[in-house]
């Protein structure tokens, strides 16, 4: 074996072109994956149309890009991690891995790498799309859409592996995913923005897990989200990565549950 393939680098990256090939085989997982994404902001785009967008400070496209980056990362990332870190524990990969030089940090990593890199190219494809055809524009603040971004992965990635440790098969995923996927479309400022909801309802959505990131990369675009009111969601989001990584250090499961 090559130096190179000795570092943390070179395991975490042979550890993800396997899992390409693995995630390839499950058709399902790869339609939620690449296709769910790219439907769901026709759904928002209608229902967006029936509110008072202009009377919040809002617009069409103001609502649909961060609602359609939000989708790309709840299933490209979030739901698709769930199902392959079930899938390779009961599959035993978890396990054997862990008899190698990989470390549990590389084995999570490397295992997500390619549901990161989707997500992250989805996200992209989404927001150039959204800008050019719903008339968007460029972010007229882009580090707060970058900052958006990367914590909306690196969020989604724990959360994953958290919900993961709780779910018993890969069939069973697609009920222990319900919770997060519901209550982020609904209540984190996608569907339905937090500008048009009740002052004391949206105070509660501003403390949900993907809340911060759609907050963020709708102010990225919009440009009227402050660095002092920006203090906030940037906090609460790492309040909440910080939460799932330590979940995923307590209660993560090498091998199947029985």
């Amino acid at each position: 074996m090559s130096t190179a393939m000795t570092t943390p680098l070179g395991r975490m990256t042979a550890l993800a072109r396997a899992e390409v090939t693995l995630l390839g085989r499950s058709r399902g997982t790869l339609f939620a994956a690449l296709f769910v994404p790219l439907l769901l902001p026709f759904s928002v785009r209608e229902a967006a149309k029936g509110m008072d967008l202009a009377e919040a400070g809002l617009s069409l496209g103001t609502v649909v890009l961060p609602a359609s980056i939000g989708f790309s990362l709840l299933y490209a990332v979030y739901a698709t991690l769930v199902s392959v870190y079930t899938a390779r524990r009961e599959e035993l990969v978890l396990k054997r891995l862990r008899t190698g030089e990989l470390k549990d940090t590389e084995i999570l990593a490397g295992a997500a790498l390619p549901a990161v890199v989707t997500g992250v190219a989805q996200s992209l494809v989404l927001a150039v799309g959204c800008a050019v055809l719903l008339d968007v524009g460029a972010p007229s603040a882009p580090h707060l859409a970058v900052l958006g971004l990367l914590l909306g992965v690196v969020l989604c990635a724990s959360l994953g592996a958290v919900t993961a440790s709780f779910t018993r098969s890969v069939e069973s995923a697609q009920v222990t995913t319900l919770p997060v996927v519901f209550l982020s479309m609904i209540f984190s400022g996608m569907f339905v923005p937090l500008e048009v909801l009740p002052d004391r309802v949206a105070s509660v959505c501003e403390f949900l897990p993907l809340t911060p990131v759609i907050t963020l990369l709708r102010g990225g675009w919009t440009g009227d989200l402050s660095a002092y009111e920006a203090i906030g969601p940037v906090l609460t989001g790492l309040a909440w990565t910080v939460l799932g990584v330590l979940a995923v250090r307590r209660w993560f499961r090498w091998e199947p549950r029985h």
